[in-house]
């Protein structure tokens, strides 16, 4: 069977999207207004920008600006129990481009209803574990060029692994925990490409301060 033919086999040369532009024009555009680049550097940027066509052609617009500036999370009290984790009314779509550096979530914070990350020789940590859900199924998009992602989900949350590795993969989800699902569990729905990379889930018990009655670890 034949495969699909790269110049050099170097997953830098492939083409860039539309959306994958427009994502590092808005990080621009966030340099600028942080003082980072005057405004004849965003221009010059900018014009690069719209004329990439691969990966390796984006790379040095933003190699030395921070990859994303994530927002504050609005304050939480505490930690929404497992019961009540779908909180209607959320972001509905979100996007982060990680290139060789990372992109954290972890504690209390929302799943959009679409979160999509590209990791260019850089990675993701999401920790599932304490967040609320914008719907009852979400849909997380990592494409992982040379880099990838860790995806870590409670016992009471659904999984379902749809990406495609190209000497890479996705994988689980294992862990130190049974699933406990019920008619409440939201489902968490993993998809993308991973080339020369990986995205692994795990699950793992939430970090309560003391163990559930459901289930202890010996």
């Amino acid at each position: 069977m034949g495969g699909i033919e790269r110049p050099d086999g170097d997953p830098r040369q492939l083409r860039v999207s539309d959306a994958e532009r427009h994502e590092v024009a808005e990080l621009l555009r966030t340099a600028a207004g942080d003082g980072r680049i005057d405004l004849e550097e965003l221009d010059e940027r900018l014009e690069a920008t719209y004329a990439a066509k691969t990966y390796a052609d984006l790379l040095p617009i933003t190699s030395d600006l921070p990859a994303h500036r994530d927002a504050a999370p609005p304050p939480v009290p505490r930690p929404a129990p497992a019961s009540s984790q779908i909180t209607p009314g959320g972001a509905r779509e979100q996007r982060h481009l990680a290139i060789m550096s990372g992109l954290d979530r972890s504690g209390v914070w929302t799943v959009p209803e679409r979160l999509t990350i590209t990791c260019f020789m850089g990675g993701a940590n999401l920790d599932l574990r304490q967040a609320t859900y914008a719907a009852q199924e979400v849909v997380i998009t990592v494409n992982a060029f040379m880099g990838g992602a860790s995806i870590v989900v409670g016992p009471h949350t659904h999984v379902v692994i749809e990406g495609v590795g190209i000497m890479g993969g996705y994988s689980g989800p294992s862990g130190l925990v049974d699933p406990e699902y019920d008619d409440s569990s939201p489902t968490v729905r993993v998809r993308g490409l991973a080339i020369w990379g990986g995205v692994s889930v795990e699950r793992k018990p939430r970090p309560d301060p003391r163990p559930t009655r459901h289930h202890r670890l010996h």
